[in-house]
């Protein structure tokens, strides 16, 4: 009998399991069978590789020998195997993000530069949850904001790296609304109106909260989603934070707030598997993105020319 990687495979799985009951669940297979299976290995070794117990199986010394030089064969041959995938179904990069109207200009920078590469985006409200995506390995990289004086909980093992240190959060309202005429709006212009905020957004509520503490003020707020928010902000029913990259829309204006008391920090979160050269490159295309959609919003791009921002030098 020749030892195959099938054979390897249910050495690693009695061991780690502790039984062969437990094994063959593992395995998919009866228990009799895998019993017969290992006597097998045992015959063709010359050797017991597991004591017998009420409470399970354990290696015998000859067992852990065998097991030592079982398990780097197993994983280079499920290294192998991936390898052999990536190349018949070719790399693939994927990437989270919080909505940001930075998006299509980025994938279609990725796209040119990776023409072989499958792309694949997750967009999610919580930059939370897409961190921990990454970091479990199921994203290669993640595109985030962190409110500002509300950290985001960065897994060990990810490397972040700052996009716009502090990105100004705007305020969007009614095209009717009589701050509207303003070029930059005083937050005391807004006491009297309604705020809507998303609580699913990581760190936003707490904010804004924040925010009106500090300017001495209490206004209602609705707790509604983006797409109940924009309705809403049309209608004259109330105002919303918005990114400064948002618009525009005729039903609709965008205005910085006086002296920027609401901003965010955006970062790009690389996961272990994404090399050094793949994370420079997806950085500076996002980079690059980023700085089109800002310069393409006309209130953003007077923002950016009173700051003097290091965005208006061409890349």
């Amino acid at each position: 009998m020749e030892l195959e990687v099938r054979h390897l495979r249910a050495l690693c799985a009695i061991a780690d399991a502790g039984s062969l009951h437990k094994a063959a669940r593992q395995l998919g297979v009866s228990q009799p069978s895998l019993t017969t299976q290992l006597q097998r290995i045992e015959r063709a070794l010359d050797g017991q590789l597991f004591l017998r117990e009420r409470s399970g199986c354990r290696p015998t010394p000859f067992g852990r020998a065998v097991l030592g030089r079982a398990r780097p064969l197993l994983d280079g041959m499920t290294q192998l195997v991936a390898e052999a995938r990536a190349q018949a179904y070719g790399p693939r990069l994927r990437i989270g993000s919080t909505a940001s109207r930075a998006l299509p200009g980025w994938l279609r920078r990725l796209r040119r530069r990776l023409p072989d590469t499958e792309t694949t985006l997750v967009v999610d409200v919580s930059a939370n949850a897409l961190l921990g995506m990454t970091a479990a390995g199921q994203l290669d990289v993640a595109f985030v904001h962190e409110v500002e004086g509300s950290p985001l909980r960065v897994p060990a093992g990810l490397r972040t790296r700052v996009l716009v240190e502090r990105e100004p959060q705007f305020v969007s309202m009614s095209r009717a609304h009589p701050a509207a005429r303003q070029e930059v709006v005083d937050l005391r212009d807004l006491a009297a109106d309604r705020w809507t905020v998303d609580p699913s957004v990581d760190g936003e509520w707490d904010g804004l909260r924040r925010v009106f503490a500090r300017a001495g003020l209490d206004p209602p707020v609705l707790h509604t989603d983006y797409h109940t928010a924009a309705s809403l902000i049309v209608s004259g029913e109330a105002v919303a934070p918005c990114q400064p990259t948002s618009g525009p829309r005729e039903d609709m204006a965008i205005r910085p707030l006086h002296g920027d008391p609401l901003a965010v920090r955006l970062l790009l979160a690389t996961g272990p598997g994404a090399g050094a050269e793949c994370a420079a490159a997806v950085y500076a295309d996002l980079r690059a993105a980023y700085r089109e959609a800002a310069l393409r919003t006309p209130p953003y791009r007077a923002w950016l020319r009173r700051a003097g921002s290091p965005l208006l030098t061409p890349l």
